[in-house]
């Protein structure tokens, strides 16, 4: 099985549809992550703070997963490993 298949960083099988879905799901990743660690540690007492913070970081994530995927932004690999 080819590696770049199995983690879909450029060229997935179904173009642009499988690359929106990684990038949903980065997002989403992001989204619920930041806003959890917020309420944990209670850094933000207001909720409306929290909810905009972790839609900035849903943000970037989808987009950087973009950048990344597209080909737009190069991620570097270890080969010595």
């Amino acid at each position: 099985m080819n590696a770049r298949e199995v983690l879909n960083h450029k060229d997935p099988p179904n173009g642009w549809r499988d690359q929106l879905i990684n990038a949903t799901i980065v997002a989403g990743f992001n989204f619920f992550s930041t806003l959890a660690s917020i309420s944990v540690t209670k850094v933000i007492t207001n909720p409306v703070m929290a909810l905009v913070a972790s839609g900035i970081s849903a943000g970037l994530g989808f987009f950087g997963s973009l950048m990344i995927q597209r080909g737009i932004t190069k991620y570097k690999v270890n080969k010595e490993s």
